[in-house]
């Protein structure tokens, strides 16, 4: 499990994060869902500390067990662990445009983890074969649509066999008709048991696979539950009316 206490944010005055506590099961997919503003991609950016809490903590429990303690200001070896913990998939991709997709793949493995290249490569190889892109090791970013890019992205973020996946909204930056071979290669590592956090507006999806949904709004979160009983029968107001509004945009 991993266990996530009190975390808060803030920008100078302002104050994105006001105490989120949340519990993440292995193998479980949790969807974050809220609208624009509500803090989503801040706290998904502290789970790995893209972005430092000034209170708060997160512990991963299990055999090799960390918990960092942003009150009490973690040293840098601190982060580098929490962030070796978890594979960040990014809106806009984030490829090195002058590497290939296998190169990009085997970046972390090499440069981060000290792998052997030859190691690095073959795993790299099997990734992107798992994502659909066996076929396109040797191509450069900009010969790949989206999509590709962002399946290149995933494989990446798989390459260092992390515990936890994050998905900072994957298919927003994407062509609609690109949209589902990502949310397919998602829903894949789903069911082979990977752990995944999701920020995402994609309602079928947090159907289909999510064992948590939770609505953030004004840093906090007003609501969470299973899928089918948080989008039937929502309590809290604001998530009526959050759900009511993408489902007019839609």
């Amino acid at each position: 499990m991993i266990k996530i206490r009190n975390i808060h944010k803030a920008f100078g005055d302002n104050e994105i994060l006001r105490g989120i506590d949340l519990d993440v099961d292995k193998g479980n997919v949790v969807v974050i869902l809220g609208p624009s503003g509500s803090g989503k991609t801040t706290f998904l950016r502290c789970l790995n500390a893209l972005e430092t809490p000034q209170q708060g903590s997160i512990e991963f429990e299990g055999a090799e067990p960390l918990k960092v303690d942003f009150a009490a200001r973690p040293s840098k070896k601190e982060i580098l662990a929490l962030r070796r913990k978890s594979g960040m998939v990014f809106q806009q991709y984030n490829l090195f445009p002058h590497k290939t997709a296998l190169e990009n793949v085997m970046e972390g493995p090499v440069a981060v983890q000290g792998k052997p290249q030859a190691t690095a490569r073959a795993e790299a190889v099997a990734l992107l074969e798992k994502v659909g892109l066996g076929d396109k090791i040797d191509l450069y970013p900009y010969q790949l649509s989206g999509g590709q890019q962002q399946r290149v992205g995933i494989a990446r973020a798989l390459a260092i066999q992390p515990e936890l996946m994050l998905f900072d909204e994957p298919t927003s930056a994407l062509d609609p008709e690109l949209v589902q071979d990502v949310l397919n290669t998602m829903k894949g590592l789903a069911q082979e048991g990977w752990t995944m956090v999701v920020v995402s507006h994609e309602i079928k999806f947090a159907l289909d696979v999510a064992t948590t949904v939770v609505v953030m709004d004004g840093g906090v979160i007003v609501e969470q539950g299973a899928p089918e009983q948080l989008f039937r029968n929502p309590q809290h107001e604001r998530t009526k009316r959050f759900l009511q509004q993408i489902r007019a945009e839609a």
